[in-house]
């Protein structure tokens, strides 16, 4: 194919989306023209007489509408060559992709796969978190009898030591992952006292390997490491494990510890559902009582089960022993970090689905997933699982533009409790934002109708964090180990999603998609493969 034929297939995608930002009234009072830049050329729109104008090395074409009444565009001319019917060119690419949804057999058994996958999403599905098993394994039989609870998840203990000795990961080596999650399954197996063997490999990788946290970047700390960590450390004393204590980064870790600790306003936590309850394993003074009443609808303490194990220890509770059961039983002895994480899935999806280009294929599929997405979501927003006391702007963010860009109908209030002063949160109640956070509030804050003044200053504070980050060189994220944020990050920079054309999108998103090779960062490392 010709670059004069690929630039018909451009310009015919270009003019589709200008028609549907026109249909929904996006941007067109503000602009006279956009200019889209391609590789072929400079792609201009004039938003009053409705014409395109395609200007390249060697080409230049030029498409005008007729009135309302006629057609919307009729002629497309290059130079020198005969007039080319602009309809039949547009119904000819739109009938190619109805009719050709399959080009060979190994493409439709990969259609086919990712159909029965989106067919069985429920509640979500990630690794398995070494760390969180070790704390579910820790919980004596609730009844007194002076057995685990769950000895399915010791067994998985016993079945994941990785060659080394330690447990985490297996594809990616973090030392704040892999040293958390050893020292825990150490602490689970001598509790027990079985397997010293296990144990004693376990603590030689945490001698070997602890200086290593120094090496790290702070921004892929786990989620509350610095203070589940010596919270373990104290648990290891207590049983005579020998953990080595005059490593320069536990003296930096206890730091931090002490100094989050005094900024936690006990009272508050107490009272208000907070990120908190995701890391009760390593609070000291709670009060139990208070706490239990802001336990999330599925009996976890914001679906973390090691949150929830440690609680489960201390109360006994029901409700809590109920969803380690569930969970416990979903994946065979072993428990993610985090669970459920249905929202995230199915947003998720959608968006990966529709930036990879392959969205024609899952129609359906993505109906059920937006409607899903839908049906629980509140005046608040939303977190990652359904039914949450405590809201986050990523999935809030993620999930609003999925929404919008599907017709449903949401407002942008919200984003009210993640804006102070102009500044945006992660979380309500902090100050600290993430790259992703942003990167997806930016996205979002660009499928504004006029007058929604909180999302013109999101657009605002977004892009600017961003661009410091970028001219600082920190686009890393707390949240993902991501192939190519940076690129992610500057593409949406420079071109807004009204200037952006589809294909041109899933061009540069191919290279930077990662697949099952991108890993979040939790409590521990985690990814979509099992």
């Amino acid at each position: 194919m010709g670059n004069y034929e690929i630039s018909l297939i451009l310009v015919n995608h270009f003019v589709l989306a200008v028609a549907k930002i026109r249909a929904l009234s996006l941007y067109a009072r503000e602009l006279d023209s956009t200019v889209f830049i391609t590789q072929f050329g400079a792609v201009e729109y004039d938003h009053h007489h409705c014409s395109v104008v395609l200007t390249g090395s060697k080409i230049q074409c030029k498409a005008v509408s007729k009135s309302p009444t006629e057609e919307y565009f009729d002629v497309l001319q290059k130079n020198g060559l005969p007039f080319i019917n602009w309809n039949d060119i547009v119904e000819d690419e739109l009938d190619k992709e109805k009719k050709i949804l399959y080009p060979n057999d190994e493409i439709k058994g990969f259609v086919e796969r990712i159909k029965v996958m989106l067919g069985s999403m429920d509640e979500g599905e990630i690794t398995v978190s070494a760390y969180d098993t070790a704390w579910v394994a820790l919980v004596q039989d609730i009844d007194g009898n002076g057995r685990p609870e769950f000895p399915s998840s010791l067994e998985w203990i016993v079945e994941n030591q990785l060659p080394n000795g330690s447990w985490g990961d297996h594809l990616i080596f973090s030392a704040h992952d892999r040293i958390i999650s050893t020292l825990a399954c150490v602490i689970a197996l001598t509790s027990w006292n079985v397997h010293p063997g296990k144990c004693q490999k376990g603590l030689k990788f945490l001698n070997d390997n602890i200086s290593k946290l120094e090496e790290e970047n702070p921004e892929h700390m786990p989620i509350g490491f610095e203070v589940a960590f010596p919270s373990l450390i104290d648990i290891a004393r207590k049983l005579d494990i020998q953990v080595p204590e005059d490593s320069p980064a536990l003296k930096e870790i206890y730091a931090r510890r002490n100094l989050k600790l005094t900024k936690i306003p006990k009272s508050l936590m107490h009272k208000v559902p907070t990120t908190l309850l995701h890391s009760l394993e390593g609070m000291p003074d709670l009060e139990w009582e208070k706490l239990l009443k802001l336990q999330c609808k599925d009996g976890s303490f914001l679906f973390s089960p090691s949150s929830t194990a440690f609680a489960l220890m201390q109360t006994k509770d029901q409700k809590c022993l109920q969803y380690l059961t569930d969970a416990v039983t979903k994946f065979n002895g072993g428990v993610p970090n985090v669970y459920p994480v249905d929202l995230f899935e199915h947003i998720w999806v959608v968006d990966r689905l529709q930036r990879l280009g392959i969205s024609r294929y899952f129609d359906s599929e993505i109906k059920d997933c937006v409607d899903y997405i839908y049906r629980y979501w509140t005046k608040d927003g939303i977190c990652w699982a359904k039914n949450s006391n405590v809201q986050d702007i990523d999935d809030t963010a993620m999930g609003f533009r999925v929404l919008r860009m599907h017709g449903y109908k949401v407002t942008t209030d919200v984003f009210r409790q993640f804006e102070k002063d102009g500044k945006f949160v992660c979380f309500p109640g902090q100050t600290t934002q993430a790259v992703t956070g942003m990167f997806n509030l930016f996205r979002a804050s660009q499928v504004l109708f006029p007058d929604e003044k909180i999302l013109e200053d999101a657009k605002k504070f977004s892009y600017n964090y961003l661009k410091e980050k970028q001219s600082t060189n920190e686009l890393l994220d707390k949240w993902i180990i991501a192939k190519d944020l940076p690129g992610e990050v500057e593409y949406a920079l420079d071109v807004p999603w009204y200037a952006s054309l589809p294909r041109l999108e899933t061009r540069f998103y191919l290279e930077q998609y990662g697949g099952e090779d991108d890993v979040w960062i939790g409590k521990t490392l985690y990814s979509g493969r099992q």
